[in-house]
C-alpha cells in the first residue's frame, strides 16, 4: 500500500499525512500470531490537514466528530487478515471510504407535499366504516 489515498476526484490525502502502528494481532494466524505484528491501525490528522478543501474539512470535522481523538486524529484498525499487507489495505480502503461518506455533500432538502383532499376523505370513509364494523361486533342489544 503506497502512494496517496484517492478520495473523490482530484483530491487525495498524500502518503506523508498518514501514520502507520503495527501490533500483534489476536485474529487469524495460529502460532505464527504471537510472533509478527499484523495488526494495523491507520491514524490520520484531520485537524490539521490541508488536502482537503476547507468545505469538505468542516464537513468531516463536523460528522465524524465523535471519532476523532481530542487532537483531531482519526484513527482506523485492522486485524482480520493474516498478513500485514491485507491488513493495511484493509485500514486504507477504511479510511477512504470513511472520509468520502464524511465529505460527501448533504442530501438535497425534502419537499413537502401535500395530500391530496380525495385520497384523504376515502381515507377517512374507510376508518369509519371499519369503525361500524367493529362496533356491530360487542353483543349489544342481543338480550
Amino acid at each position: 500500500m503506497s502512494g496517496p489515498l484517492i478520495i473523490r476526484g482530484s483530491v487525495s490525502v498524500p502518503e506523508a499525512e498518514l501514520l502507520w502502528r503495527f501490533s500483534r494481532s489476536s485474529g487469524p494466524g495460529g502460532q505464527h500470531v504471537n510472533t509478527t505484528d499484523s495488526r494495523v491501525e491507520l491514524r490520520f490528522n484531520l485537524a490539521a490537514t490541508d488536502a482537503l478543501p476547507p468545505v469538505w474539512k468542516q464537513r468531516a470535522l463536523e460528522r465524524l466528530a465523535d471519532r476523532l481523538t481530542s487532537d483531531g486524529l482519526l484513527a482506523v484498525t485492522a486485524s482480520e487478515h493474516r498478513s500485514q499487507w491485507r491488513n493495511r489495505e484493509a485500514a486504507a480502503t477504511r479510511l477512504t471510504a470513511l472520509l468520502t461518506q464524511a465529505t460527501a455533500p448533504p442530501p438535497k432538502a425534502r419537499r413537502p407535499t401535500k395530500i391530496p383532499r380525495g385520497i384523504n376523505e376515502r381515507r377517512l370513509r374507510v376508518k369509519k366504516q371499519r369503525s361500524q364494523t367493529k362496533r356491530g361486533r360487542n353483543g349489544a342489544g342481543w338480550d
